[in-house]
């Protein structure tokens, strides 16, 4: 197969283009850079130089294709609808990348919530995340207009890329915050808890997803869920500090953004993948975050920070 990724010199992207190019099939990846071009062709990606904002790029690419997987960017309206203009009618499939923050609360790390979401659990969205999941219904809405779509939401994604960004956007960013803070910093005191998922696990429900997906279909990605408290610990006695500070939230907000304290840090995402595993068979290999912080996990990332900023947002 032709497949068209807009996001396939990012983390999941990139992860996910190389096991397509693994199995025999032809990538053609969007960037914006000519360097990153380069690189992405290196790894055998034939890039397409263009941004999410060039639409009649991104419908042509989507014609010409035998499917699309959009991993850039989970909030960019204009791209969804030009991609999803491009394969009107063609039965082709469509994977869009969503987010469990989503559904994630506003407790600032100061509890744990005891709401666990499943794919047809009613879904309680903040005005923040409101955007994102209009742009989720949007992509199923596509099943009705010839398109197999199917939306793909991540929980916390953890473990070393594939691609030309090895880093997800959580974890990286609390060590490279740690490393430059001789402590691991916490919104609140961590008691908000994320569902979490490798990234080999998520390539593989990719996989599946644009093999046998029925059209409209929405799957959530997770195997296991740490609370960020857990999750400072273990990155602290992995890089031996001696102390996790809690950051007041609206210190953390100002520093970082109020989108990254209070959703991608500070809230809670509790999820389950019911139908990926009942209607793909998808079977994810890796259980647990804290084991691969205590022993697998790179201590030097590689300048974190910068990956991390650049990366897709999907968990903000």
């Amino acid at each position: 197969m032709n497949i068209f990724i807009t996001g396939a010199g990012g983390y999941i992207g990139g992860s996910v283009a190389h096991a397509l190019l693994a199995a025999g099939h032809r990538i053609r990846g969007l960037t914006r850079a000519k360097q990153s071009a380069e690189r992405m062709e290196a790894l055998g990606i034939t890039p397409v130089i263009g941004t999410l904002d060039d639409a009649e790029l991104l419908a042509s690419e989507a014609r010409a294709s035998d499917g699309v997987i959009n991993t850039a960017s989970a909030d960019h309206a204009g791209a969804v609808q030009a991609l999803i203009g491009g394969l009107i009618g063609s039965g082709k499939p469509f994977l869009h990348t969503s987010g469990s923050s989503v559904i994630g609360d506003d407790v600032r790390g100061s509890r744990r919530s005891e709401q666990v979401f499943d794919e047809d659990t009613p879904f309680v969205v903040s005005p923040l995340k409101r955007a994102r999941r209009e742009l989720d219904l949007h992509v199923l809405a596509a099943a009705q207009r010839g398109v197999r779509s199917a939306v793909i939401c991540p929980s916390n994604i953890y473990g070393v890329g594939h691609g030309l960004n090895p880093n997800s956007v959580q974890i990286p960013f609390l060590v490279e915050n740690a490393l430059a803070h001789g402590a691991v910093q916490l919104v609140g005191t961590g008691q908000n808890v994320w569902s979490n998922v490798h990234i080999d696990d998520v390539v593989t429900l990719y996989l599946l997803a644009l093999e046998k997906a029925p059209a409209g279909a929405f799957y959530f990605a997770e195997n296991g869920e740490a609370s960020f408290q857990d999750l400072g610990e273990a990155i602290r006695l992995r890089l031996g500090l001696s102390r996790i500070d809690a950051i007041d939230p609206e210190e953390a907000a100002a520093r970082w953004g109020e989108a990254k304290a209070y959703y991608t840090l500070g809230s809670n995402s509790r999820v389950r993948a019911k139908r990926a595993r009942e209607e793909l068979g998808w079977r994810p290999r890796h259980g647990s975050v804290i084991r691969w912080i205590q022993s697998e996990m790179p201590i030097d990332l590689n300048a974190t920070a910068s990956a991390a900023s650049s990366a897709s947002n999907f968990q903000s």
